[in-house]
């Protein structure tokens, strides 16, 4: 039976949500195998003179840690 991992991360984005996310798996796949699902757990935006400069997502990241 497979054991699966999760992770918490924080990632941001100038672009959009939708970039922040892809940055977060993105990101993570550089260090870890058989990644299988993202879910967001909160979604911010900052605020630069009166305009959006940035996205930041909280994701937590599930991966199956592979068997000895």
């Amino acid at each position: 039976m497979p054991i699966v991992k999760v992770i918490e991360v924080i990632s941001s984005s100038t672009k959009s949500i939708d970039d922040a996310v892809h940055n977060a798996v993105a990101e993570c796949a550089k260090t870890i195998r058989n990644i299988d699902s993202v879910y967001v757990k909160d979604i911010k935006a900052h605020v630069k003179d009166n305009k959006v400069s940035s996205f930041g997502v909280i994701c937590n990241v599930s991966f199956r840690v592979d068997e000895p």
